[in-house]
């Protein structure tokens, strides 16, 4: 369970808008006695209109001998508003989620937009522990009976694929369970063992998924590591396994990727010094700065622009190592060099009846 958050420190110039509650269900449940008030909780919390400073009238059953006598009941608005520590409303709240995982703003554009546009100010680390509380209740009503079934309703069979993605050796391994018809992730747990016993375990769990939904498993997909093929043999007797075409054309291409490699490697001998050449045409450009008074002060010839233009993008292309088995890396990369040549080629011919100009 999440630590109750730090006290906000409210600035004293703070305006509020006063907001009274009361509990609505004035009759104990247990001795249909009356509820009386017997004390107040005040609380402060954003919202989307402004701050908000609500006082809520908390009671207890009137009657001595009630063994209800000692509960307190808050009033049953209060949540609707706003959850117990937190200092932002469900309206802010939400809107902090949507732009998290909807828009996919950073924490520092959330902070910005939050005091540019609802003067809130709040902390880094504040905008991330409600990022995170959104992100588990999202999960969870991911996981929901009630709103998979929906999703499902109309659904004739389910194709299931497992997956392992292990961010660095040692590390422990995320394996996530998918539906592919509807797109769908349907859960995801990271194991620090990827023995066929802890994998099994994740496969009974979609099994678990599979009977509640009712619906049949038209085939599995994985890339039928030894664990995925004994678990899923074992808990989904009958129902075909295929092989996710990804990861068998990669293991197919493996020859051509391993030369891809030598290419890359070849490619990168040859163009080099970079870091030299970008030294000189800033030594060049400051010793021409140096000589000039600031009389006759120009400005900087574009030629020198042009070329640590060029090394970037050079230096660009040499670390790109994105591309899949249909257009792997070294090709890529051997492209891009080509263009550059040519543009260069380009430029040249350029300069030799004219002013230098980019291509």
């Amino acid at each position: 369970m999440e630590a109750p958050p730090m006290a906000y420190h409210w600035p004293t110039d703070t305006v509020f808008r006063e907001l009274t509650l009361e509990v609505q269900e004035r009759v104990c449940w247990q001795c249909q006695h009356p509820r009386t008030v017997c004390c107040h909780r005040q609380r402060r919390f954003f919202t989307c209109d402004g701050p908000v400073e609500l006082l809520c009238k908390l009671c207890h059953c009137s009657n001595p001998a009630c063994p209800e006598r000692s509960t307190t009941v808050s009033p049953e608005a209060e949540t609707a508003l706003v959850m117990p520590y937190w200092v932002l409303g469900w309206d802010v709240f939400g809107w902090l989620g949507h732009r998290r995982f909807a828009r996919h703003w950073s924490v520092p554009q959330i902070r910005d937009e939050l005091l540019d546009r609802f003067a809130i100010p709040l902390s880094v680390d504040a905008i991330e522990r409600y990022v995170g509380r959104y992100q588990r209740m999202l999960a969870a009503r991911q996981q929901d009976p009630a709103e998979v079934a929906r999703a499902y309703r109309r659904a004739k069979g389910l194709i299931l694929t497992i997956d392992g993605l292990q961010p660095e050796k040692g590390h422990e391994t995320l394996y996530v369970v998918r539906e592919v018809g509807r797109k769908r992730v349907w859960f995801a747990e990271a194991l620090l063992s990827s023995s066929a016993a802890a994998v099994q375990r994740l496969l009974a769990r979609a099994r678990a998924w599979v009977e509640r939904l009712d619906l049949p498993v038209r085939c599995w997909i994985s890339d039928k590591q030894d664990a995925f093929v004994t678990g899923i043999a074992a808990e989904f007797p009958g129902v075909p396994h295929r092989y996710c075409s990804n990861h068998f054309l990669r293991d197919l291409a493996k020859p051509v990727l391993e030369a891809d490699s030598h290419a890359k490697v070849q490619m990168r001998k040859k163009v080099r010094d970079l870091r030299a050449i970008e030294r000189a045409v800033l030594a060049e450009e400051a010793a021409g700065a140096a000589e000039a008074s600031p009389a006759d002060a120009t400005p900087a010839a574009p030629e020198a622009d042009v070329v640590l233009d060029y090394c970037a993008a050079v230096r660009g292309i040499l670390n790109d190592n994105q591309g899949g088995p249909l257009h792997p890396p070294g090709e890529r990369m051997a492209e891009a060099l080509t263009d550059v040549r040519q543009s260069l080629q380009r430029n040249l011919g350029a300069k030799k009846g004219g002013p230098l100009r980019t291509a």
